[in-house]
This record gives structure tokens, C-alpha cells and sequence, in this order.
């Protein structure tokens, strides 16, 4: 790392080198609110979601921490992540850009195994290169940006499919074996997305090299390559884990919990609203298509809400701390699952009444609009006022685990430590995925709207078990820097 005094950035500098997020992100939020619907569209029973959904945890589990360590050890003519991230986005443009056209199941689990650890390759190095390039003075207005560009794929994500389908693109799945052209062009958009982005932060942003290119070099070659920088992070992981804070012990237990719900979100919001807002069970029923899309707007509100919490978060740990925050959001995320259990709706009051008026505003310029499809309803709440809620838990799931590690352990070891943290993420998941198929039929019945209500308890019981946590976790001070930092490495490790 460059410890000399990082220069100051212009905005459109601070603008260039945070663009790739935005297409990176398109390819996430595709991928969060359409694979299960792919996989459904091929044929897998809803039953064998979880396990279709291993290679996210796992890849994250194995590859980030060594891309991580590899490219902390690294400069080239080309840089120091520059490298990483440019070849993790061009393999997985390519992922993306094949997944929708998969004739059979095992092709888009094949390409969505490549896309992740294509993904893994590319995020963590770009989430470092940029945190690189910041001095302490703009972190507020760098991390700003970078969520700014991360909910914004994740926004044209969710939108995508249904604009596409206002634009007159069909969502005909041929009697539910077809994966439909709205779903097909998001994608191809998302390819275009990913490399346009990355390449124009790549040809826009330089990295700094290490003070001493000499010395750093002889210090990477006394680790013994790239196979010993491998060998040496997975040494001071294990060492980490026999010196772990009490506190992130009891970190764990929140994280097994949160963790271990969290991936029914992905698994079956999309087939959820389908089946109950858009009474279709399956594939051929003949809203499934419109119906499972909702899943991507689902996925907005709660990223919005995200977003906003970001700056609403330090105010309300300096009134209550970090442990109680946690737990109450957690709560309110809790229960945002659990009431999906009593809404078919999608819609709200509010909802409705804004989209009617945009409706109108449309329809009065001749421009083509994405609600029609959407159910009008005169009930208080639907699922999408409910994604509010579960925004709130997520907005404290990805930042405060990472505000307390930095509080609790010495800042020569938070990198470790944050690996660790992404240990923390990984495992819950793939217990999820190796277990919940052996209950899906029995104990939730089949319904994809019962996994949502059991994620939910599962962030109740997270809840529970943060006000055990110790007390040294409390930071001596908190501003929106920390917290919009905290979420892009939360954003990086939780979605790869």
C-alpha cells in the first residue's frame, strides 16, 4: 500500500474509477431477481433451488481470499488490481451474456458457477483499488459515490425486464419451458453494461505503486509466489480464528443466524410474488414471466431503503450503539418476511396512487410505461412495503458486523479479520443450500412464500443473539464515511 499523502481528487476523478460498479451491479441485481426463474424455466423443481445456488457461497468462501491476498501482493505494468478486475469482468460479461440462452439446467449452473468466481475475481480488487485512491478527507464524498453507482445497477436491474416489456419485447415462455425475451435482452444489456463500465474506469483511473517498488517486490518474493501469498493469507486466517475477539465470537452467532435465512431471499422472493400476487404457481401459468420480473422491483425497494439508511445509521448508533441497532433493525427486517406471509399484493395504497399518477403523466406524452402489468389494489400494504423493511435489516446486516470488527481488533490485522468476516458469510450459505432442500416439501410446505417467513425468524433469532455481544464493540465515533465504506465491503463480500 501507498502510505504517501494521497493526493486530492476532482469529483469526475472520484466519478471515473467508481463507474465500474454500476455494471457490476447490473450483473448482481440480474442475477439475484432472474436465476431462480432461469433455473425454474429449465426445469429444476423449486425444492432444488438452494443447492443450485451453491456456487455463490462457496466461491466467495475460496476465492476471495485469494484474489485478495494475491492482488495485495501484486504491481504489473498494468497495476496493482487493474489486472484482477478487468479479467473477472470480461469472463463474466461472457457468463451473463450466455446464462439466458442455456438449453439446459446444468449449462446456467455451469455459467453460474463461472460468473461467480468471476464475479469474486473481479470485486474485491475493485472495491480496494478504489479504497486506495481515497484520502481521509473525501472518504464521505467517495463512498457516496460508490453507493450511489452500486444501487444504481442494482436499480436499472430491477427495472429492466418490465421496460423492456413496455417497449413491446415479448415475456411469451412457450409453455413454460422458453426463458422469455424480456429476460434475455436484460442480460445481453448487461454484458454491454459490465464492459463498458469497467473498461471506462480502466482507462480513466491510474493506481498508485507501493513507496518502494524494490523493497515491496523483495518482500513478495520471500513469501515465495503466488502459491506462498495463497499459503501465508489461509495461515493468518487460521491464526485469526485462534486469536478472535470474544466479541466476534458472539459476532458469529449473528451471522449464522441472518446468514443461513438470507439466501431464501434469492432463492424464491421472484417465484413468491409470482405465485401469490400473480396467482402463478409455475412456469406456464401465464403471468409467471410479469410476475417473477416484480421480483427485480422488489429488490429496489429495499436497495433504495439501503441506501437512505446509509446516512441515517451513524445518527441513530451514537443514540443507542451498534448492538441495539443491529438487533432492532434485524427485528424490523424480520418482520417485514413475516408479513409477506399475509399480503398478496405487491402493491400498496401509496404504491398505487404514485404509479397511477405516473401512469397519466405517460400516457399524456405518448411515452410507453411499465405499469400496466401491475396490480391495482386499495389495501394498506403490499410484499413491495415490506422489501422497506427487509431494506432496513440489510442495511445493517452489511455494515455493522464491519464497523465492530474495526473497533475490536488492531488495525495491522482488520484485513484478516475481514476475511474472516467473509468466513463469517460464506458457511451459514452453504449450510443453507446443502440443507434446505431435505425440508422444502415438508416443513415449508412446498410454497416459496414459507422460506421467506423462515428467513424471517431466522433474523429474529439474529436479532436475539446480538445483545450478547460485548460491549467493546461500541465505536469512540461514528459518521457516514464509516457506515458507506462498511457497506461497500458488506455489498462486495455478500453478493460475490
Amino acid at each position: 500500500m501507498n502510505t504517501q499523502r494521497k493526493p486530492t481528487l476532482s469529483f469526475w476523478q472520484i466519478w471515473n474509477m467508481s463507474f465500474g460498479f454500476l455494471g457490476i451491479q447490473y450483473g448482481f441485481g440480474l442475477q439475484q431477481a432472474n436465476l431462480s426463474p432461469i433455473f425454474r424455466y429449465l426445469g429444476a423443481d423449486e425444492s432444488k433451488l438452494a443447492v443450485l445456488w451453491l456456487a455463490g457461497p462457496v466461491t466467495g468462501l475460496l476465492i476471495q481470499p485469494i484474489i485478495g491476498a494475491i492482488s495485495d501482493g501484486t504491481w504489473t505494468r498494468f497495476g496493482r488490481r487493474k489486472p484482477f478486475f478487468l479479467v473477472g469482468a470480461l469472463t463474466g460479461s461472457v457468463a451473463v451474456m450466455l446464462m439466458p440462452y442455456s438449453s439446459v439446467l446444468w449449462m446456467a449452473v455451469g455459467l453460474f458457477w463461472i460468473l461467480d468466481a468471476s464475479m469474486n475475481t473481479a470485486m474485491e480488487p475493485y472495491r480496494a483499488m478504489v479504497g486506495d485512491k481515497l484520502n481521509d478527507e473525501q472518504r464521505t464524498i467517495g463512498f457516496s459515490v460508490q453507493t450511489f453507482m452500486i444501487a444504481g445497477g442494482q436499480i436499472l436491474a430491477g427495472f429492466m425486464p418490465l421496460l423492456l416489456l413496455s417497449f413491446g419485447v415479448s415475456d411469451d415462455t412457450k409453455g413454460g419451458t422458453h426463458i422469455p425475451d424480456i429476460v434475455k435482452y436484460s442480460f445481453i444489456i448487461g454484458v454491454v453494461a459490465m464492459m463498458v463500465t469497467m473498461a471506462w474506469t480502466n482507462f480513466t483511473t491510474d493506481e498508485y505503486p507501493p513507496d518502494n517498488l524494490e523493497e515491496f517486490r523483495a518482500e513478495q518474493a520471500a513469501k515465495g509466489g503466488i502459491g506462498g501469498k495463497i499459503i501465508h493469507a489461509f495461515k493468518d486466517i487460521w491464526k485469526a480464528v485462534i486469536d478472535m475477539p470474544r466479541a466476534l465470537k458472539f459476532i458469529w452467532w449473528v451471522k449464522l443466524f441472518s446468514w443461513y435465512g438470507l439466501p431464501f431471499m434469492w432463492q424464491h422472493l421472484s417465484n413468491s410474488i409470482a405465485r401469490h400476487s400473480f396467482n402463478a404457481p409455475t412456469t406456464d401459468s401465464p403471468n409467471y414471466a410479469v410476475g417473477s420480473a416484480h421480483g427485480g422491483i422488489a429488490f429496489i425497494y429495499m436497495n433504495v431503503t439501503t441506501v437512505v439508511m446509509a446516512f441515517v445509521i451513524p445518527a441513530i448508533v451514537r443514540k443507542i450503539g451498534t448492538r441495539l441497532t443491529y438487533a432492532v433493525f434485524l427485528v424490523i427486517g424480520g418482520l417485514g418476511f413475516i408479513s409477506m406471509l399475509f399480503l398478496n399484493n405487491f402493491y400498496g395504497i401509496v404504491d398505487t396512487t404514485v404509479f397511477n399518477g405516473l401512469r397519466s403523466v405517460l400516457a399524456a406524452v405518448n411515452f410507453p410505461y411499465i405499469y400496466d402489468a401491475f396490480p391495482v389494489t386499495d389495501t394498506i400494504f403490499g410484499v413491495a412495503d415490506c422489501m422497506i423493511l427487509v431494506g432496513i435489516a440489510w442495511s445493517a446486516i452489511i455494515t455493522i458486523p464491519f464497523i465492530m470488527t474495526t473497533s475490536v481488533v488492531s488495525p495491522k490485522r482488520i484485513g484478516v479479520y475481514m476475511g474472516l468476516l467473509n468466513t463469517f458469510i460464506c458457511i451459514p450459505q452453504i449450510m443453507n443450500n446443502v440443507t434446505a432442500g431435505f425440508y422444502f416439501d415438508s416443513l415449508l410446505r412446498g410454497d416459496p412464500r414459507n422460506a421467506l417467513v423462515l428467513c424471517g425468524i431466522c433474523f429474529i433469532l439474529a436479532a436475539v443473539a446480538c445483545l450478547f455481544i460485548t460491549r467493546d464493540v461500541e465505536p469512540k465515533y461514528i459518521d457516514e464515511a464509516d457506515v458507506l465504506e462498511a457497506e461497500t465491503r458488506g455489498v462486495t463480500m455478500s453478493e460475490a
